[in-house]
């Protein structure tokens, strides 16, 4: 019995932290993790930040902070409920490698299965480029790999730091104080990285000159995987729309460009996505709770509308 409970318990914890999810069954639908509407929780210590809570759980900053708006960054308090983002609708762009969905601030990996084996998506926080220095976007790959970067600072970067009063050397040498940390992947689009990080709190923020960072413990895992020529999405989808099964889901997060932030453009992204997705015609959707999702844009899935059971189904189940 200990034995049964033992294993349980760590399956538990496991799934908690998990970054691989299995893709749906139906290649149509796209929602994976958790059901929604079953909240995970992770209790605050009395030493916890929210801050530190995000990377035991591999969240971005972003991510917990939208998700629990009422609780302080810095002293959430012992014994806080903290609400714990597990679930996610895949970005609409190929499953062929890498997704980065700017807006969420999260990346999405796509490993071919092997034989036997059911397809899976990884998925890690990321940071992107400040508002002056944007993340392009796009389809590229992964053009090169390299472990213990030596970072050579761009000019635009050494004058931007000079003005600062903030110099940096020419070279700075492979370490733990080097802005690239131990990985780095280069794109196809010349100047950009995704890399690791000396400064993981800011993982799920705009912080970067443009490139991708990613917390240390992620890219460790992720680099042996990807390989040179891998295709990458930059993407920029604030607003998602899928399926699983017959329910249909909407997740919301706040757009990168403030100019879309006015309720009505978001309602009609979403009422044109949602369309799409329900082949050309718009449903009766719950109004309410799209209304809360579009207002709030905390990134958690919602369900806004459900399939009618059809009578040959019912009379299915009868027999």
């Amino acid at each position: 019995m200990r034995l049964f409970f033992f294993i349980l318990g760590w399956l538990i914890v496991s799934w908690a932290h998990a970054t691989t999810y299995p893709l749906p069954a139906n290649p149509k639908d796209s929602l994976i993790g958790d059901p929604p509407h079953k909240i995970k929780y992770a209790i605050a210590k009395h030493e916890d930040t929210l801050l530190d809570i995000a990377r035991e759980y591999d969240l971005g900053q972003n991510q917990i902070l939208l998700a629990n708006p009422n609780v302080d960054r810095w002293i959430p308090g012992e014994g806080t409920r903290v609400v714990i983002p597990n679930s996610y609708i895949l970005p609409d762009a190929p499953r062929d490698g890498l997704i980065l969905n700017l807006p969420e601030y999260r990346l999405y990996y796509f490993p071919k299965p092997a034989k036997g084996e059911k397809p899976v998506v990884i998925t890690h926080p990321v940071s992107i480029g400040r508002q002056d220095w944007d993340t392009p976007l796009g389809k590229t790959y992964i053009q090169s790999k390299k472990r213990n970067p030596v970072w050579i600072p761009p000019p635009s970067i050494k004058k931007e730091h000079a003005e600062s009063g903030d110099p940096l050397p020419d070279v700075v040498p492979a370490g733990p104080d080097n802005p690239l940390g131990l990985y780095a992947m280069r794109l196809g689009i010349p100047g950009y990285l995704i890399h690791s990080t000396n400064k993981p709190f800011g993982v799920g923020m705009r912080v970067s000159h443009g490139c991708v960072r990613m917390y240390p413990e992620d890219i460790e895992k992720l680099f042996p995987m990807i390989k040179v020529r891998t295709p990458v999405y930059i993407v920029n989808q604030p607003i998602k729309v899928g399926w699983l099964e017959d329910t249909l889901y909407i997740e919301v997060h706040p757009p990168l460009d403030d100019n879309l932030q006015d309720y009505q453009t978001k309602l009609d992204q979403a009422l044109d996505l949602i369309e799409r997705a329900n082949n050309g015609m718009l449903p009766v959707v719950r109004g309410a709770a799209l209304k809360k999702a579009l207002q709030t844009s905390n990134g958690i899935p919602v369900a806004i509308f459900e399939r009618p059971i059809k009578l040959d189904d019912l009379e299915l189940e009868e027999n």
